[in-house]
C-alpha cells in the first residue's frame, strides 16, 4: 500500500520511540486499534463540552485537542513499526484503513455536538464534515482499486483536518471566556466540508489523468 509522505517520521523522536515500541514487541496492528480509543475519548470529551462552561469546558476542550493529536501519533507509529520496524502482519492493510474510517467521524462529528449555537446547525455541520471526511479517503483508496497510485493530496487530508480542529479547539476553549465560544468550531467545521470537497475533485482528477494516460 503506497504510504501517506510525513517529514515526522524522520525526526529524531519519532526514530526512538518508534524503536522503543519495537523492542517492547507492540504490535502495529495494536496501535492502530488503539487509535480509535484516542478518537472516543476526544469525541466523549467534545460531547461533554457541550453544557460545560468556565474552566470545566476549557478542559474538557484541552483534553479533546491532546487526544486529537494522540490518534495521530498512533497513525504514525503503526507505520513505522509495521515499515521500519519490520513487524508488518498479512492484515496490516486492514488495521491501516479501517480504525481511521471509524476515528475520524468519531471526532468530527462530536465536534458539530460540542455547538450549542443555532440550534441544529453544529451537528449538521458535524455530519456533513464527519461523511465527507470518510468520502475524502475512500476516493483515495478507490485509486488502489483501479491499480493507480494512491494520491494523499490536499487542502484537507487527513493531517489538515485534524489539525484545523486541533486549532479550532483551543481557539473556542479560550474564546468561550468572552462570551464568542462556538464560532472557530463552526468556522472549522465549514473549511474541512469545503476543504474536503475540493479534496475529492482533486484526487478524482489525478485519478482520471492517470488513467487517461495509460
Amino acid at each position: 500500500m503506497d504510504r501517506r509522505p510525513l517529514k515526522t517520521r524522520e525526526r529524531g523522536w519519532a526514530k526512538a520511540l518508534a524503536s522503543l515500541l519495537v523492542r517492547w514487541r507492540v504490535r502495529p496492528n495494536a496501535i492502530s486499534v488503539f487509535s480509535i480509543v484516542f478518537a472516543l475519548g476526544a469525541g466523549a470529551a467534545l460531547i461533554a463540552s457541550r453544557n460545560a462552561e468556565g474552566v470545566n469546558r476549557v478542559v474538557l476542550l484541552i483534553a479533546a485537542a491532546a487526544c486529537i493529536q494522540l490518534r495521530l501519533l498512533c497513525n504514525l507509529f503503526d507505520g513505522m513499526v509495521a515499515v521500519e520496524g519490520k513487524m508488518a502482519s498479512k492484515t496490516g492493510d486492514i488495521f491501516n484503513e479501517l480504525p481511521d474510517r471509524i476515528a475520524d467521524p468519531l471526532i468530527i462529528v462530536p465536534a458539530g455536538y460540542a455547538i450549542i449555537r443555532f440550534y441544529m446547525l453544529g451537528p449538521t455541520l458535524g455530519w456533513c464534515a464527519g461523511l465527507l471526511a470518510v468520502m475524502t479517503a475512500y476516493v483515495r483508496v478507490l485509486a488502489g482499486s483501479v491499480r493507480a497510485k494512491q494520491d494523499f493530496v490536499g487542502p484537507m487530508a487527513k493531517q489538515h483536518r485534524m489539525a484545523t480542529l486541533t486549532i479550532a479547539i483551543i481557539v473556542d476553549a479560550a474564546a468561550g471566556y468572552f462570551r464568542y465560544r462556538d464560532y472557530a468550531l463552526m468556522l472549522a467545521l465549514i473549511a474541512i466540508i469545503l476543504g474536503t470537497i475540493v479534496t475529492m475533485i482533486r484526487r478524482t482528477r489525478r485519478i482520471a489523468a492517470e488513467l487517461e494516460s495509460r
